[in-house]
């Protein structure tokens, strides 16, 4: 058992508050998004000033134990991440297994250096994640089911945006493929059109948002108030028009939202602990500076609908097939055993909490090997513990 020392990451949508509040500290100046906790190669946390991926180098079989060697090699299959957004994020997507193997050896064959703006696939892993709300925090997480869209549109009452809606049509029960396929064909349709013609629907839509959005149900207000702020912050970007197809969420602390690989979504504002498979794959389709791949995107999107994404913890574990990575909450009251099978990650988001000579406040971690035993923690506060989903 070792402190664990997290990446931190001042990606431009950070927040200069939350992170901060969570420590106890003043607003920074510049926007602080993520602090990274795991053995990314990217940006590993340290354990003693030492890189958590030369510590688990050294000797795999202790840090990670036989059977995680054996299943994911020499790499520790999961990464915790604190997150915090203060704007959205951009419109994105993230690969299948098979999708990033193929990705990260194209590129390579290609010559397209890892660290380079326009690379995709900067390693061959997928990207299942599951966040977890510590604020309330809003995202736009998969396609909403088309019935509700058809009613979104209907209630927009915009003209412009009649013909593009004809590209959904209502269709007997059952027929799910046929659903999916006239996404398809609307999505791809909009990020095909010509600029002019994009910017020109974008301002209608926004139009109509702004002339309805107190007279439409409560779901409907909360994506078209989304719509006219994306707008004002990316003015004709076609993530305006993808906020129309997703889902709208407001988690509320401890409840989650767990996506797998290919749903469309982008988070917009909050603090949450998020957990993922070990990768930083990301094809990003707008709302952002960053490079911008739509064929790529297009290429990983599942066109199936998304009817809830909402993860409630079930005893304090979320429950949820990704068999990288495994996450529970504890609330500690006093005396608490603490165990785990295989690596974990021990994170503090509230309260003082003491293991052994260590003392955990909120956002302070522990690193776990595989070879350490259970350990006793004492204190008032919550844990979120991280460990992998099937040893």
């Amino acid at each position: 058992m070792q402190k664990l020392i997290p990446s931190a990451q001042a990606y431009s949508w950070g927040s200069r508050t939350l992170i901060q509040q969570l420590r106890g500290e003043q607003p920074s100046n510049t926007p602080l998004a993520e602090l990274w906790y795991g053995a990314h190669p990217a940006a590993p946390s340290s354990v003693d000033g030492e890189a958590l991926t030369e510590v688990i180098a050294k000797n795999p079989v202790r840090e990670l134990g036989g059977s995680v060697v054996e299943q994911y090699s020499e790499r520790l299959p999961f990464l915790l991440k604190l997150l915090a957004a203060e704007q959205p994020l951009s419109l994105q997507a993230h690969p299948s297994l098979e999708q990033a193997r193929e990705g990260f050896a194209r590129e390579n064959d290609e010559g397209i250096a890892l660290d380079a703006r326009e690379r995709n696939y900067r390693d061959d892993n997928h990207k299942p994640e599951l966040m977890v709300a510590i604020t309330e925090f809003h995202a736009m997480a998969g396609f909403r089911p088309l019935e509700r869209t058809r009613a979104l549109f209907r209630a927009l009452d915009c003209p412009e945006l009649e013909h593009y809606a004809n590209l959904i049509p209502e269709h007997l029960e059952g027929t799910k493929g046929a659903e999916e396929g006239d996404l398809r064909a609307l999505f791809t349709t909009w990020i095909t059109i010509p600029s002019t013609a994009r910017t020109t629907l974008i301002e209608a839509v926004v139009a109509a948002a702004k002339r309805v959005q107190e007279s439409v149900e409560p779901w409907m207000q909360q994506v078209l108030r989304q719509v006219i702020d994306l707008q004002d912050r990316h003015p004709g970007d076609i993530g305006v028009l993808g906020a129309l197809l997703l889902n709208h969420i407001a988690l509320q602390p401890g409840e989650a939202i767990y996506l797998d690989a290919g749903n469309l979504h982008a988070y917009v504002s909050g603090l949450g602990v998020e957990i993922m498979a070990n990768s930083d794959n990301v094809l990003r389709g707008g709302l952002t500076p960053k490079y911008v791949d739509i064929p790529e995107l297009v290429h990983v999107l599942r066109f199936s609908t998304l009817e809830d994404p909402v993860v409630q913890p079930q005893n304090g574990v979320y429950q949820v097939p990704a068999r990288e990575f495994s996450l529970r909450t504890l609330d500690v009251q006093g005396e608490v055993r603490v165990e785990h099978a295989g690596p974990a990650i021990v994170l503090c988001t509230e309260g003082s909490i003491h293991a052994g000579v260590e003392t955990l406040n909120p956002t302070e971690a522990l690193w776990i090997s595989a070879d350490d035993p259970a350990i006793e923690v004492h204190g008032e506060g919550k844990l979120f513990i991280a460990s992998v989903g099937a040893v």
